[in-house]
């Protein structure tokens, strides 16, 4: 895990000695960093700017074309995050601490500091990821939330939901929601954080179905370094990253018992241990909790903790299927065709009749998550921007239809999604909502080989 890591870490070397650069260079590759290269101050910075993804520059103080200590101020307004080693060989302690006040890391005399450069490289970009995640967790809060007005629907049982999940929110208790898979409970989570008291803190998600047993642990409860191998320096979990604020965890039936049981001291001490450490951390972090599970069956049958789920339960709350909710299909239909039409720069002008119509005989088995598959793929069908019923995928055709005909709009389908695609498999296949060996399957038969 270490050295991909580091091949991932891009780091600048401006020197104009040629001899010196090559054997920082080596010394910086054998250390698996990715080293990019300049003799002075102009070609550095086209490279800073080529790839923004740089986390350390060493730079050298005199340089055919200025001063390195007076490049510092460019170099951060290219790469705000960088952090910077300014190399001379002729070290006096006004540079120093000028270079220090212009936005360096530190500062390194040739020669004198070879041993400590790969030590001091460490440290600064060490520094870097870590201001970089501090940036995406800012983000994250400064970030427009979902609000309880933005949920659409005029049905009872939405209606039903949302006015429970409002008296909620402002409190500190645990929910727990409940729901198929697509019914729309990260967005609940979501609205719920934004009404609360911590709607100025992060809120954080994270599926616990999509990780091993293992890694779920490190991204909840994070690690000392050393505690397993890979693990080269101490990581924060999402509970503390989360402090504050709000932890929306989905697929909650997921979970292996251990770290239920891990979870449960969470919400009963607001305390846990990170993986290889013996103290434990004190947090001060909201739960939402959800599943498409039946988890009082599963703690009965033994694969969920009884007192967890009493403890998650505390305020439990169902969001309807979207078959049970028929009403809000043309509603919602028509919100998902305006925004994703902007996201994907497609034109939207209207919908159709018939094209509600067939919408509103389906059972939506993905729910909303299927609808805005649906919506997404007809606007991409569409001519002029007008949704009609010939371009909805051939799953929400009228069934009537002879299989011939059938066949006809499913070629005609999959080779528009195709091109809009441009030939990408992968992501065809996904705006089909079929999987990957089926798409190959239908090009076969299709004959549709570019």
């Amino acid at each position: 895990m270490g050295i991909l890591l580091h091949m991932q870490t891009k780091i600048l070397l401006v020197d104009d000695e040629t001899r010196l650069r090559n054997l920082l260079a080596r010394l910086l590759r054998l250390e698996d960093y990715e080293v990019l290269e300049a003799e002075n101050i102009q070609s550095g910075l086209n490279l800073l700017r080529q790839h923004p993804d740089i986390k350390s520059v060493l730079l050298d103080v005199r340089l055919p074309d200025g001063s390195g200590l007076d490049t510092i101020p460019r170099v951060k307004e290219i790469n705000p995050g960088a952090e910077i080693l300014l190399l001379t060989a002729y070290g006096t302690i006004p540079d120093s601490v000028q270079a220090i006040k212009n936005g360096a890391f530190d500062y390194l005399v040739k020669g004198d500091d070879n041993d400590k450069i790969i030590t001091l490289v460490a440290k600064a970009v060490e520094k870097a990821r870590l201001q970089f995640r501090i940036r995406e967790l800012e983000n994250q809060i400064t970030e427009k939330l979902i609000s309880f007005d933005e949920i659409q629907g005029e049905s009872a049982g939405i209606l039903k939901a949302k006015e429970l999940a409002r008296k909620v929110a402002p409190t500190d208790t645990t929910v727990l929601l409940i729901g198929e898979t697509g019914t729309g409970k990260e967005l609940f989570a979501q609205a719920i954080h934004r009404e609360s008291s911590r709607r100025n803190k992060t809120f954080l998600a994270i599926n616990c179905g999509a990780f091993s047993r293992e890694l779920l642990e490190s991204e909840l409860f994070g690690h000392r370094a050393g505690a397993f191998t890979g693990a080269t320096k101490d990581k924060k979990g999402l509970f503390e990253e989360a402090s504050g604020g709000t932890l929306f965890l989905d697929e909650m039936g997921e979970m292996s018992l251990d770290l239920q049981a891990k979870l449960l001291r969470v919400l009963e001490n607001r305390e846990f241990i990170r993986v290889g450490d013996t103290k434990p951390t004190q947090v001060n972090v909201r739960i939402i909790a959800a599943t498409n599970r039946d988890l009082l069956k599963e703690s009965q049958e033994g694969h969920f903790r009884a007192d967890l789920y009493y403890r998650l339960s505390v305020f439990q709350m169902e969001l309807p299927p979207l078959r049970e909710r028929l009403e809000d299909v043309p509603l919602l239909a028509q919100g998902l065709a305006r925004s994703l039409s902007q996201r994907l720069r497609l034109p939207f002008q209207r919908i159709d009749p018939d094209f509600l119509q067939l919408l509103g005989r389906h059972q939506w088995p993905g729910n909303i998550r299927e609808l805005r598959n649906v919506i997404e793929r007809a606007l991409i069908l569409a001519d002029g921007g007008v949704l009609r019923s010939d371009s909805l995928p051939f799953q929400s055709q009228d069934h009537s239809v002879d299989s011939f005909e059938l066949s006809t709009v499913e070629q005609q389908h999959i080779r528009k999604v195709l091109q809009y695609t441009k030939g990408n498999k992968t992501e065809a296949a996904r705006l089909l909502g079929i999987g990957l060996t089926t798409l190959y399957r239908k090009i076969e038969e299709y004959q549709l080989h570019s």
